[in-house]
């Protein structure tokens, strides 16, 4: 039985991410796999994704990883990433496409004139490079991790949360977006903490030492977004 399964289904930073883990849990065994089976017993599983949310969907479904995800995401921790993140919701307006309906919500794309700076200058879509991540709540994937770090961004839609409570970070571009969402033994970020230096393997890291329990506190409506 692995310790830690990252989910292949053909689209995703897989080596990047399985590296990250072994950086910060050499004594782990971390598999890549797209066997159900080898998920359905991996001890924690990482679901990460780059790409077209139409293709990611249609990928698990070919791969027959559709219900691999659903029960990892039901019954052990949980770490979605990108893509990943934006899979566990209910729909997107790329492709007017269906997610898989863990989480309440939906991805919308980042709104043409929505997209200025305080200062009038066009902002671009994507979203790439590095931004700060506003922790809505106290949540042990945070431990050690400084209010405002830095993460690496790669994306043009964004997650609207259907409970505001499920927020666990925000993210200002120019608008405040959900960077993290926290639920059970879910945690997942719209951000690449592969590619985020040390504050990314310090999430990372506690993602190996995590339990699966809930976050401790939970912020209001108004503190989120």
């Amino acid at each position: 039985m692995a310790d830690i399964a990252v989910i292949d289904y053909g689209m995703g930073n897989l080596r990047s991410v399985s590296k990250a883990l072994e950086h910060v849990a050499p004594q782990l065994d971390i598999v890549v796999s797209s066997d159900p089976d080898v998920i359905a017993r991996a001890g924690r599983v990482v679901f990460p994704g780059v790409g077209a949310m139409p293709d990611c969907i249609h990928e698990l479904e070919s791969r027959g990883l559709r219900q691999a995800v659903t029960e990892a995401a039901q019954s052990k921790p949980f770490l979605g990433i990108c893509l990943g993140m934006q899979a566990l919701f209910e729909s997107s307006e790329e492709g007017n496409c269906a997610g898989l309906g863990i989480l309440p919500g939906r991805v919308l794309r980042f709104p043409a004139e929505a997209m200025v700076d305080d200062k009038g200058e066009k902002l671009k879509v994507p979203h790439i490079g590095w931004n700060e991540v506003h922790q809505s709540a106290d949540h042990p994937m945070w431990s050690g991790i400084p209010e405002a770090a830095r993460f690496y961004f790669v994306h043009s839609y964004y997650v609207e949360a259907g409970n505001p409570d499920f927020v666990a970070g925000f993210t200002l571009y120019p608008f405040a977006f959900t960077a993290a969402v926290a639920r059970d033994n879910i945690f997942a970020v719209q951000f690449h903490p592969e590619k985020s230096q040390a504050a990314g393997l310090t999430l990372l890291a506690n993602f190996v030492m995590w339990d699966g329990q809930a976050r401790s506190n939970v912020c209001g409506a108004d503190a989120c977004l």
